[in-house]
């Protein structure tokens, strides 16, 4: 099967909320066109740490922590790990046509994500199942979901980090083993200290070049916007769906 696009539907809806954020993508996942698929570009205000769809709230966040920092918490409809979103840009791409092998999938929509930082003057590299590297540094993380016969990818791209930061809101299980994570992590993720307007047109490019697709630069539609409303104001704001109760 080939994987080229006649168009890609580009959404930059600047920086959100996390429950605004999760709720976009799920909304977006049902208002994709067969053959149009959607590459959206954003980033978090205020910053937040979102959980995999199976992990657990109260084990993994300091919620507390995280609410006298002013720090959103929310739970993706994706799987892996707890993260702190800040100093990132954050992608998304929605479509209709995809690997059913899930490696291979990670493969195709993480290679234009790998030649966009590689245009940035880095030697970024696939690492999978999930990952992208530099110098065997992590500066990409990404997770999918399918439903319906539609896939969501979404992914960071880091621009800095700060570790210490990360870890104040993370629950770890002891201080003793604290300081040796910072250390691991300082050692194995790096931010690519690049803009995010300037990460943004190359990802933008690289996707474009990637499925031979021709970029429409678009807004949401009135009735995106009000269903993402009502489904933070619903679902990604509630006990029920961050905590699993």
């Amino acid at each position: 099967m080939s994987f080229k696009f006649s168009k890609i539907r580009i959404l930059e809806t600047g920086y959100s909320s996390g429950p605004w954020n999760m709720a976009l993508d799920e909304v977006l996942m049902g208002s994709t066109n067969y053959d149009i698929p959607i590459l959206r570009l954003y980033g978090w205000q205020p910053p937040a740490v979102s959980i995999g769809y199976f992990q657990s709230m109260d084990e993994e966040v300091d919620v507390k922590k995280c609410k006298q920092m002013g720090i959103d918490v929310v739970r993706r409809i994706t799987g892996g790990g707890a993260v702190l979103h800040e100093s990132e840009l954050t992608y998304s791409f929605i479509t209709k046509i995809y690997p059913k092998n899930i490696m291979e999938s990670y493969n195709l929509i993480c290679d234009p994500v790998v030649t966009c930082i590689n245009k940035l003057g880095f030697n970024a590299k696939f690492a999978p199942l999930n990952d992208i590297t530099v110098d065997n540094k992590k500066v990409s993380g990404n997770a999918q979901t399918r439903k319906k016969n539609i896939l969501l990818q979404h992914g960071t791209i880091l621009l800095d980090i700060n570790v210490e930061k990360m870890f104040s809101v993370l629950k770890i299980p002891s201080e003793k083993i604290k300081d040796k994570m910072i250390n691991d992590v300082k050692a194995r993720v790096m931010g690519l200290n690049k803009t995010f307007e300037r990460v943004a047109y190359y990802l933008k490019e690289s996707f474009s070049e990637k499925f031979v697709a021709e970029i429409i630069v678009d807004n949401l539609a009135i009735e995106e916007t009000e269903n993402t409303q009502k489904l933070a104001n619903e679902k990604y704001t509630s006990d029920s769906w961050n905590w699993k109760m």
